[in-house]
This record gives C-alpha cells, sequence and structure tokens, in this order.
C-alpha cells in the first residue's frame, strides 16, 4: 500500500474507528468518479479540498460532492478576505498528498478544516484515502472527531443528493 495509505491508515486505526483504506481499481479524481465507482450518491462523497487564505495559510474544506463550496461564505467564516482554491505544489507542501486523493487525515501537520454539514445527511460517507486510487468509509461524526474540524454550512448549491 502506498505510503500515504498507510499514513491515512494509522490515524483511523489510532482513532479507533472501523473504516480503513480501500484501493480501488481505477482513480477517483472527482466525486462523481467516486460516487460511480462505489456506487453510491455523490453527496456521500466527502471531497477534500484545499484552499488558500488570503495570508498564504491553508484550510482544508471537507464538503458534500452534491455541491460547489461558496468561497465567499467560507472566507467569512474563517475571517480571511480571500479564499481561492490552491495549486498543486501548495496542496502537496500542505498535506503530503496530491489533488484528487487528499484524504482529511494524515498530514505532517495539522490543517484548520471545516467539514460541510450536509455530509451528516448521510450515514456513511467515503472520504479519500491519501492518492487518487484510495478511499475509506467513515462518517460526518467520525470527520469531525477525526479531524478536529468545525461544522459549517459551506455550500452555494442546494443540498441534495
Amino acid at each position: 500500500m502506498h505510503a500515504n495509505c498507510v499514513a491515512v491508515d494509522a490515524v483511523l486505526a489510532a482513532a479507533g474507528v472501523d473504516g480503513r483504506v480501500r484501493i480501488l481499481a481505477e482513480p477517483a479524481p472527482t466525486a462523481q468518479a467516486a460516487a460511480d465507482l462505489l456506487g453510491v450518491q455523490v453527496g456521500a462523497i466527502a471531497n477534500s479540498l484545499i484552499f488558500a487564505t488570503a495570508e498564504d495559510e491553508p484550510l482544508l474544506v471537507l464538503t458534500s460532492g452534491a455541491h460547489r463550496v461558496d468561497t465567499a461564505k467560507v472566507a467569512a467564516l474563517v475571517g480571511t478576505a480571500a479564499l481561492h482554491r490552491a495549486k498543486p505544489e501548495f496542496v502537496l507542501a500542505a498535506t503530503g498528498q496530491p489533488i484528487g486523493g487528499v484524504a482529511p487525515v494524515g498530514h505532517p501537520a495539522p490543517i484548520r478544516t471545516l467539514i460541510d454539514t450536509a455530509l451528516a445527511d448521510y450515514p456513511q460517507v467515503w472520504a479519500a484515502g491519501g492518492i487518487p486510487h484510495a478511499v475509506f468509509p467513515t462518517s460526518y461524526d467520525e470527520l469531525v472527531r477525526l479531524t478536529g474540524g468545525t461544522p459549517a454550512d459551506v455550500g452555494a448549491d442546494v443540498r441534495g443528493s
């Protein structure tokens, strides 16, 4: 298993959760691709999106795959003047993981995290496991606990599947 997946699994095991990283037959770099491969609703996919604040700090937003992040709303929530999608190099430096496979855990250092409250609509959600070929099952409550993240309404679109 890839070192990123091993790191994510170690966090899951240490936290006492049941879910473990699973390697998919093909990459799942988007929420829709992951949902299709797993046979679940796209809203049950917890996208791990790294943004850069105006202060050039990383912000991890775990959002339901059913909608987009409202960056103006999120910027106001975290008290920054602006928020933009981070470049691949920034994401890799902050997380140690590539875009399309960023897990909510297993990073070199803690990252401020917001967790989309829309994920609470699903009894099981799926998050990336550190590489685009890897995912793990979890729940909204586990994501909050695992990441120490703050629940927030981050969506630009109507919640749904």
